[in-house]
């Protein structure tokens, strides 16, 4: 395939003159014919997002490990296969100059710490593994955002996915409830009765199904109200559902922190906005652990706030964070560790630290396994470059729309992040979500979206 073609941002004219000049001499063949019409891409993209998001094992209990996990021999051969479509994609079907504007020196410094952070563990092999998952998932992601030749052709990427992970999450709930609803005899009993569908856990399924949601705007918003409508209803159905009052809430906040500004000419107010209210949630939830007024006023006014149990986890955190700031304990060498058991433990404390597979806070999980000064380029590449872009993005139509989708998607992860634990976590797919909207937006910064390309 010629390499003029540059997927959804940036169309060239695929080659067009190398294909006139062949098609003087004779007649493409068929499977020419078909990669000159974008659909083989297409379908790629839109088969990889949906494996992306509910793994090659659906339906599974809930547990310690999310999809992807580095034991199960089934995830590693179809992981290892997707990675390999992904590069094999990337490499014969998109254009060089989309590959070089992903490379990000943020990011780049970002995979750098943590690589850091995988030496810095007592079996670095193991761990490895555990990173190349995360990698293998962002490389595809790379793939589902370049691969469609334009926004009908990204729309189709999205309908497809979206339509078959709300089919076989609501197939679930109906014809496999012991596997698609959390059950009493779960490890989590207090969840029984909360919808999981495909996925391992509530608090995947619900940042997933917002995901959706916003994917469902973004269709009805290009025209395509059937599809969109449904995706987006059935979606945010499925959100309440799974019981989190948290995802339910912040879903319509981050779609109105986003779209909103536009429809009064405000849109450069949209940076300033976010920054505000990750800012105001940070200090709503680490704040009052963290900081000595506002832990005051947080014991004065609601004495009882621990978000479910979670405070006292970030304040024991707090002190490991302390003891070794700059490059921490190593990635995932923290929870479920010797050094958690066999530090000191209040008897009075409200939760059993030990038993704690994660701090259920994202950035409070990097800065003990990578460091402070990780987390503070996490920051950056997560939140300011993503906004800059953002800022950047030119006046067209569909840029503004797919820009307005991935910024959605951020807003809301970086919010649902104060209480869930997913960077680098392997191909979970909120995780996998999050890294496509912030790769997207550095694309729809850079290069102009074309609605449709004549085939």
């Amino acid at each position: 395939m010629s390499s003029t073609y540059a997927g959804p941002y940036g169309a060239d004219d695929y080659g067009a003159g190398a294909h006139r000049a062949e098609a003087s001499r004779k007649k493409p063949s068929f499977i020419t014919r078909m990669v000159a019409t974008g659909q083989p891409s297409t379908v790629i993209a839109a088969v990889l997002l949906t494996i992306l998001m509910i793994s090659f094992r659906p339906f599974q209990p809930s547990g310690p490990q999310l999809s992807g996990s580095g034991g199960d021999i089934v995830n590693q051969l179809g992981f290892g296969g997707l990675g390999a479509v992904a590069l094999a994609s990337l490499l014969m079907l998109v254009d060089r100059r989309v590959l070089v504007a992903l490379l990000s020196p943020w990011w780049l410094l970002l995979l750098g710490f943590l690589a850091i952070a995988t030496l810095n563990t007592p079996v670095p092999t193991d761990t490895m593994r555990t990173v190349a998952f995360s990698l293998i998932g962002i490389l595809t992601v790379a793939a589902i955002l370049t691969l469609p030749r334009d926004a009908d052709a990204f729309s189709r990427v999205l309908v497809f996915a979206g339509f078959v992970i709300l089919g076989l999450s609501y197939f679930g709930v109906v014809a496999l409830r012991d596997v698609a609803v959390h059950q009493a005899y779960d490890v989590e009993a207090q969840h029984a009765g909360l919808w999981r569908g495909v996925f391992t856990h509530k608090n995947i399924a619900g940042p997933v199904m917002a995901g959706l949601s916003f994917a469902g705007l973004y269709l009805w918003r290009r025209g395509w109200r059937w599809s969109g409508g449904a995706i987006a209803v059935l979606a945010m159905i499925f959100v309440f559902h799974t019981g989190s009052k948290t995802t339910t809430a912040t879903v319509p906040l981050a779609g109105m922190l986003v779209a909103l500004p536009g429809l009064f000419g405000l849109r450069s107010l949209v940076p300033v906005l976010v920054i505000a209210a990750v800012t105001t949630l940070a200090v709503a939830t680490l704040g009052i652990v963290y900081i000595g007024p506002v832990k005051d006023l947080a014991a004065t006014l609601a004495p009882d706030l621990t978000y479910t149990g979670r405070t006292p986890i970030w304040d024991y955190a707090g002190d490991m964070i302390a003891k070794k700031p700059l490059f921490g304990y190593g990635f995932e060498n923290f929870w479920l560790t010797q050094t958690v058991f066999s530090s000191d433990h209040p008897f009075d404390r409200s939760w059993d630290i030990r038993g704690t597979v994660h701090g259920h806070n994202g950035y409070v999980d990097m800065a003990l396994g990578m460091g402070l000064l990780a987390l503070c380029t996490a920051i950056i590449t997560f939140l300011f470059v993503p906004l800059r872009d953002f800022a950047r993005t030119p006046p067209y139509r569909e840029n503004i729309f797919l820009a307005d989708l991935f910024m959605m998607i951020v807003t809301f992860s970086l919010f649902n992040a104060f209480l869930e634990s997913f960077f680098f976590r392997r191909t979970d797919p909120v995780w996998m979500l999050f890294v496509m909207s912030v790769l997207g937006l550095r694309l729809v910064a850079r290069f102009r979206v074309p609605t449709r390309i004549e085939r």
